[in-house]
């Protein structure tokens, strides 16, 4: 009862592991090639593409290659065509050993985008190696009491080979006593067995050597042959038998050597020789057992390590034979039992080179973990670790792919040592690390950036062209082409301004030039932009102010306004003879264009007709008495004046004065003899004295008013005509306030004239007026005239 329930559980679990099976397979969507062994190297298997429902020419594009457990490269992928061929001959024997079917598992791995195919390649066994015998000699000692029919086990022969291509059968030489009949193991192996036929007789013939021969069912067949020799001895009625006939037991794969496995045990009735019984083992080979019985007391050993990954269980076979040479046989199932003594293994399948910044979810790296053990020593974990912008997604069964969780920034962390943990759940646990650095390549997402938001140059004036006035400089975070910078002149806001008339820019290094002289009396400052480009692409780029200041050189002496030397009759200035010691006579108003102390213009009287008499004040050009008049001094004087910068070296330049002593304004003017001709054939008419002045203090112009009113008050004690005529030439047009000299500034001129006609010198009108400046040429005469023959009276 208990073993018909036994069968049929048994039954049921058989069923259902093939159900499974079968739903796995059929789940996998694997595809399944099959050759025979030991077929050359470079032998097509099968189109992929076309198999797969790929292009021509797809795999190639899509980066396809073969994956096989360990990167063992069995078989080779022509991309181009899509077949498969063998890499090199497969020995299915040294592949898979006795496992049948020997299927070969590989993947097919698509990097673009990432895809994987299972397929599996069957190799067929082909009759390749001859069955062969654990010994050349087996020897039997059969009592000549046996009866006919009795059966003596004999060593099973092996080969290497599978399926029909292993033993088949069992033949022995021709003989009146003997015949041999094949039977089937439980794993499919088939051992002989020497039936009786005939009764031996001792006295007749005490020895018989037989030729055992073990044929394989190949095509054609292989054998191998053994010798059996039988020794008849005297009456052994009873043969060993065994408490069991079947014991099992269960082995860790860590097992030390010599470790005991089971004891069998097995009893004979008869007496003395034919009572002790010896054990041995009957498949008794030292390429498939591992085990070693004692021949006395039946204990099973190790004599060499277990592998569970390689053979799970074992089924021996013990024979139990007396003195006699009567035997019994018991089979012995060991089961071995994983330990978890197989660290996980990792193989990587792609790993990028760099990685682009700026690129979420990016394929790092695709691998593949394995571990030989079974249950829970051969699940797995990876892991990797928790302060890195990556993540672990699994893929197709034990794939994995290392892609980054989030935007990675090159400027920050330009590389990553990533360790990958792969751990399984065995007592105790093992594990396995991979270091792999990933590197950031860079992108171009950071612009230049100047190290001055503006920038301020100077220069001189008149400096040679070419002249290297400064550098900008901008840096760029990013690498490469990104990180080279190429320096432009931006278009400026003015459009008036020459820039590309004025300075010129180093694309490489940010030097800025001047490309001819400047003047800083026309130019004195001028901006414009810079841009700094990167090489990216697309290309970013930055722009910073550059402001330039033209430094003032002393190049331009100073120029006279009053009196106003353009080569026509000289002004004279009226003086009364009652004049006080410091009395007003004359102001000498000049102008010089530079700025700064170049501008800063000093006075001196030079040559004078009665030295003493006048003097000069150096500041701002006043011409007073120096001390009081005498009927004894001359009723005309000439004075030479200098006017003088303070530039380095300085300049200078000279002006007339025409002095005229009279006893008051109401006397007659006494033209100069120079002047006679001139005087008498032009009508007495009053020349309007204009005198452009600039005024710097209010008290300057009050002393004005109160000469004006002098005058006034002396009308009608001189009668002299005054004669001065308005100046028809321009004044100079570069002028520029200078505070502090008592020189005129370019905004305000005043014309002052006196009336004519009454004999009496009195101011017409005072009034501002914007003079018209004679071009550069123009200026340059003047400037040569030393001597200014324009009577034209500023106060």
């Amino acid at each position: 009862m208990e073993t018909a329930l036994a069968k049929a559980l048994r039954k049921r679990q058989v069923v259902f592991l093939v159900i499974l099976l079968f739903l796995w397979e059929a789940g996998s969507e694997a595809i399944r090639y099959s050759m025979p062994e030991e077929t050359e190297s470079g032998s097509f298997v099968a189109n992929l593409a076309k198999d797969l429902g790929l292009r021509v020419g797809e795999l190639a594009i899509r980066g396809a290659r073969i994956h096989y457990k360990g990167n063992r490269q069995l078989l080779q992928l022509d991309t181009e065509t899509g077949n498969l061929l063998l890499h090199e001959k497969l020995d299915r024997e040294a592949l898979c050993g006795a496992t049948d079917p020997c299927i070969l598992q590989f993947q097919l791995l698509l990097e673009k985008p990432v895809q994987f195919f299972q397929a599996d390649l069957q190799l067929t066994d082909i009759n390749d190696h001859s069955p062969e015998f654990p010994d050349r000699e087996t020897l039997l000692k059969i009592p000549e009491s046996v009866q006919p029919g009795t059966v003596f086990p004999l060593k099973i022969a092996q080969d290497v080979d599978v399926g029909s291509n292993s033993v088949q059968n069992y033949t022995i030489s021709p003989n009146s006593h003997f015949h041999v009949v094949t039977h089937n193991l439980g794993d499919g192996r088939k051992y002989p067995e020497l039936v009786l036929d005939q009764a031996l007789d001792r006295e007749e013939q005490p020895e018989l050597r037989l030729t055992l021969t073990a044929l394989d069912g190949g095509a054609p067949p292989r054998s191998g042959t053994t010798t059996i020799r039988i020794e008849v001895v005297d009456i052994n009625d009873n043969a060993p038998e065994f408490l069991q006939s079947l014991y099992q037991a269960q082995v860790p794969e860590n097992s030390p050597l010599n470790a005991a496995v089971v004891t069998v045990s097995a009893r004979d009735l008869d007496a003395g020789m034919y009572g002790d019984v010896a054990y041995t083992l009957v498949q008794d080979d030292d390429i498939t057992q591992p085990f070693v019985i004692d021949e006395i007391t039946g204990e099973i050993r190790l004599k060499k390590a277990l592998d569970f990954e390689t053979t799970q269980y074992y089924n021996v076979q013990i024979a139990a034979t007396d003195g006699g040479g009567l035997s019994g046989k018991c089979s012995v199932v060991v089961q071995v039992v994983d330990v978890n003594d197989n660290a996980p293994e990792l193989t990587m399948s792609k790993l990028a080179s760099s990685t682009p910044e700026n690129s979420p979810e990016t394929v790092v790296a695709v691998f593949s973990v394995s571990d030989p053990d079974s249950g829970d020593n051969g699940r797995m974990v990876c892991s990797i670790q928790n302060d890195l912008p990556f993540v672990l997604k699994p893929m197709f069964k034990n794939f994995y792919t290392l892609v980054t969780e989030r935007p990675l920034d090159r400027e920050n962390r330009a590389e990553y040592n990533v360790t990958i943990t792969v751990t399984d759940l065995g007592t105790p646990r093992l594990k396995t690390q991979h270091n792999i650095t990933v590197l950031v390549s860079d992108v171009n997402d950071n612009a230049p950036a100047f190290t001055q938001t503006s920038y301020t140059l100077f220069i001189p004036e008149n400096n040679s062209p070419a002249l290297h006035i400064g550098s900008v400089s901008a840096t760029d975070r990013d690498a490469g082409a990104n990180a080279q910078v190429t320096y432009s002149l931006l278009q400026p806001q003015d459009p008036s301004l020459p820039l590309d008339s004025l300075v010129s820019i180093n694309a490489d290094n940010g030097h800025l030039f001047a490309l001819r002289a400047l003047d800083f009396e026309a130019l004195q400052a001028f901006e414009f932009l810079v841009g700094a480009t990167d090489h990216g692409s697309p290309a970013l780029s930055s722009q910073a102010l550059v402001r330039v200041q033209v430094l003032d050189a002393n190049d331009n002496a100073p120029f006279v306004l009053y009196p106003l030397q353009n080569g026509s009759a000289p002004c004279t200035e009226l003086v009364p003879r009652a004049a006080e010691p410091g009395y007003l006579v004359s102001k000498v108003v000049a102008v010089d264009s530079d700025s700064g102390q170049n501008a800063w213009l000093s006075y001196q009287l030079l040559k004078a007709t009665e030295p003493g008499l006048f003097s000069v004040w150096a500041h701002n050009g006043e011409v007073r008495t120096a001390r009081l008049l005498s009927e004894r001094d001359a009723a005309k004087h000439r004075l030479l004046l200098l006017v003088r910068d303070n530039g380095e070296p300085p300049l200078s330049a000279s002006v007339t004065l025409q002095v005229l002593l009279v006893d008051g304004f109401s006397q007659p003017y006494l033209p100069l003899p120079e002047v006679a001709t001139e005087v008498a054939q032009t009508d007495p008419l009053t020349v309007y004295l204009v005198i452009a002045l600039a005024s710097v203090s209010s008290l300057f112009l009050f002393s004005v008013l109160a000469f004006i009113a002098v005058r006034l008050c002396r009308r009608s004690r001189a009668g002299l005509v005054g004669g001065c005529s308005v100046p028809d030439a321009h004044f100079p047009g570069h002028l520029v306030d200078v505070s502090g000299t008592g020189t005129l500034s370019q905004s305000y001129q005043y014309e002052v004239c006196l009336t004519g006609g009454s004999g009496s010198n009195e101011f017409k009108f005072l009034k501002p007026i914007i003079p018209n400046f004679p071009p550069q040429d123009t200026r340059e005469e003047i400037e040569e005239n030393a001597i200014l023959r324009n009577n034209f009276g500023f106060s």
